[in-house]
């Protein structure tokens, strides 16, 4: 299948192209390189299947220009859509990073598809669309009210594409992804906490009072579930939580896991408050039980997900004992 990933030189997209190609197909990688990197897909660049190109998917007479010569006739059925700006506090900072870097992307990915009879999209949301609640966080929870500009902006790219399919598309799939952590990680409290230790200070700030506790997933296993809900889910629209099957791991247990794999032994410093940063969620509990009754379920609780990527990144970024 003639595959098209958008964001394919970031964290997930490069995991994801990695897989598509080992599955045998061909792959048209899309990035901006805000953050993703070649060096990300030095395995599938390799490939004689895999193609990248740089374009900012927010201009849409860049689109018509760089991409729709390259598609047009070449038979892409599907469009893995994983752009979007990751930097929550930046797009509550400016919600016009967000508009353009997540919503805007969407809106003229969807464009490209009708032009050239694209049918199938998969899409990287997020538990943000959810915004603040109590409860567990299942698929038909409402009303969604996100509280940072990151997590409306996904909420209004899945309507754009709930809509797309009525009328013009067979099928989407809409993955909401819960923490993600693992190699080539751009952004986050793990990647965040390994870049203040790389100053090598007398002690490791950490965001919050350290009770916040999230659901954390590998990004191995997100690829391979993302995969398993394409394969399987006989949704026209398919919506599915993605997490591990456990309430998650405090950011103090992360932090000092940091400072363990790190071997750098300093003492942790709490800024205070219940949340990082304006916009975050502090606390969350993912439903996955719609997952498991497809057939798919995790390997790893949250806390095993995060001492791997720990391990990943430190040798990666040069942090280790």
């Amino acid at each position: 299948m003639n595959i098209i990933i958008t964001g394919a030189a970031g964290f997930i997209g490069s995991h994801l192209a990695d897989r598509l190609l080992e599955r045998g197909d061909s792959v048209l990688g899309i990035d901006n390189f805000a953050r993703g990197t070649r060096e990300n897909l030095a395995a599938a660049l390799t490939n004689p299947r895999f193609r990248l190109l740089s374009c900012d998917l927010a201009n849409d007479a860049a689109v018509q220009a760089v991409i729709d010569p390259l598609v047009e006739g070449q038979g892409f059925g599907a469009v893995w859509h994983l752009a979007a700006n990751s930097d929550i506090p930046a797009g509550v900072a400016d919600p016009g990073v967000d508009l353009k870097d997540t919503f805007l992307t969407t809106y003229n990915i969807l464009n490209l598809m009708r032009r050239h009879g694209m049918s199938e999209i998969a899409f990287a949301s997020t538990s943000a669309v959810y915004g603040e609640h109590k409860e567990q966080l299942v698929e038909t929870l409402g009303p969604l009210l996100p509280i940072s500009n990151y997590g409306a902006m996904k909420l209004a790219s899945e309507g754009a594409i709930s809509a797309a399919v009525e009328s013009h598309f067979k099928r989407a799939c809409i993955f909401r992804f819960p923490n993600v952590v693992g190699s080539r990680g751009t952004h986050g409290v793990i990647y965040d906490l390994l870049g203040k230790l790389s100053g090598r200070p007398n002690t490791l700030e950490v965001l919050g009072d350290g009770t916040q506790k999230k659901p954390y997933l590998h990004v191995s296993e997100l690829v391979e579930a993302m995969l398993f809900i394409w394969d399987k889910a006989p949704d026209k629209i398919a919506l599915y939580n993605i997490g591990p099957e456990d309430e998650g791991a405090k950011v103090s247990t992360i932090a000092q896991t940091v400072v363990d794999v790190s071997g750098r032994g300093v003492p942790l410093q709490f800024t205070g408050g219940d949340r990082g940063w304006v916009g975050d969620v502090p606390r969350f509990f993912y439903s996955v039980e719609k997952l498991a009754k497809l057939g798919w379920r995790p390997r790893m609780k949250s806390e095993q997900a995060v001492r791997r990527a720990v391990e990943e990144l430190a040798v990666e970024r040069g942090i280790t004992p």
